[in-house]
């Protein structure tokens, strides 16, 4: 039985096809998977808790009944409620009546985007607490600061580390042993050192992002194209010259992409931050709403700073785009 071999695919059509049909997946499919990302854990939330036979481990009392302690809109548990149905029926007294309901630290979904309303033109508990727009404003120069502080001095010393192997050589072992080290651990000698305000936070974001930005942005220096090194050697080009002409001109791109990576890795040393010293920020906001037990206002809280670093993370993402349209990478982040 013959069987028909394939016509030969010339060089040119083997490395277009399979970039075309990538693109032409991800055009139609990637805007439907995003949206999807965020839909499925929403609409999981949504069972759990508008579906009483899923998860519903807890009774909101509606009438209290003859239960001396019930008292209306008291979340119990349903095993208790059972039994004190059943030992009110007994005594022949008035039986509690509830719906069921899940713990207190679970809101409903409806709840969380009033919160994220009412959140804002709600007045703080304590009266010389700040409001959410002051506790998040506070938080994002936490952040500002602590970044820029640790890329000042990451970003050119991990370019050196990845251009120069002494300097590698020298500053890597350490720097590899400090980054297992927690940035939290930090916390008491930060206040000792810078006080009990803003410093130590700042401080703790530092730390926890700058070695990690130092290796990375040193890997990043050494993907090189060796080539254009040696081709700027062969030129006359040394020292500063080398770094400033060649070397981060040719990792510009992935050294923005590294940065926007690292951004985000400051963000989730923020509430640890703000714990040390005088609690402050976003911290204190959702610290203080989690005592007065409004978990609507802490999880309206976590969404705010989700959003907050997915909407930055996004416009650096298109920024980078326009910066460097030749670089095929950023269309894929």
């Amino acid at each position: 039985m013959a069987v028909e071999a394939f016509p030969p695919m010339t060089m040119d059509a083997a490395a277009r096809t399979p970039v075309t049909w990538r693109g032409a997946v991800r055009a139609r499919q990637r805007s439907l998977l995003a949206i999807g990302s965020f839909v499925i854990p929403i609409a999981v939330w949504c069972l759990v808790s508008y579906l009483p036979f899923i998860w519903h481990p807890m009774v909101r009392v509606a009438e209290p009944g003859g239960v001396d302690y019930y008292q209306v809109g008291m979340l119990v548990d349903r095993d208790d409620f059972a039994q004190q149905t059943a030992a009110m029926t007994e005594q022949h007294r008035p039986r509690p009546a509830g719906e069921p309901a899940n713990p207190i630290y679970l809101p409903a979904p409806h709840w969380v985007a009033q919160a994220l309303y009412t959140a804002f033109v709600t007045a703080p508990e304590q009266r010389d607490a700040p409001w959410l727009h002051e506790s998040l404003w506070h938080s994002i120069r936490i952040i500002f600061w602590g970044f820029t502080i640790s890329s000042l001095i990451g970003v050119p010393l991990g370019i050196l580390a990845g251009s120069y192997p002494l300097a590698g050589r020298l500053s890597e072992p350490f720097v590899e042993f400090f980054r297992y080290l927690p940035a939290p651990a930090f916390g008491a000698l930060a206040v000792a050192v810078l006080g009990i305000y803003d410093g130590p936070k700042i401080a703790i974001i530092v730390i926890g992002t700058f070695f990690q930005q130092v290796l990375i942005i040193a890997n990043t220096a050494r993907k090189l194209e060796p080539t254009l090194v040696e081709a700027a050697r062969t030129m006359g080009a040394r020292g500063r010259l080398l770094i400033a002409r060649v070397v981060i001109p040719g990792i510009l791109p992935d050294l923005y992409r590294d940065q926007r990576i690292l951004l985000g890795w400051a963000w989730t040393y923020l509430i640890v931050a703000e714990l040390i010293g005088t609690s402050s920020g976003i911290t204190f906001f959702i610290t203080q709403q989690a005592r007065y037990q409004h978990f609507e206002n802490v999880y309206a809280a976590i969404i705010i700073i989700g959003l907050i670093g997915f909407g930055s993370d996004l416009l650096l993402a298109r920024l980078g785009r326009r910066l460097f349209p030749w670089d095929r990478t950023q269309d894929r982040t």
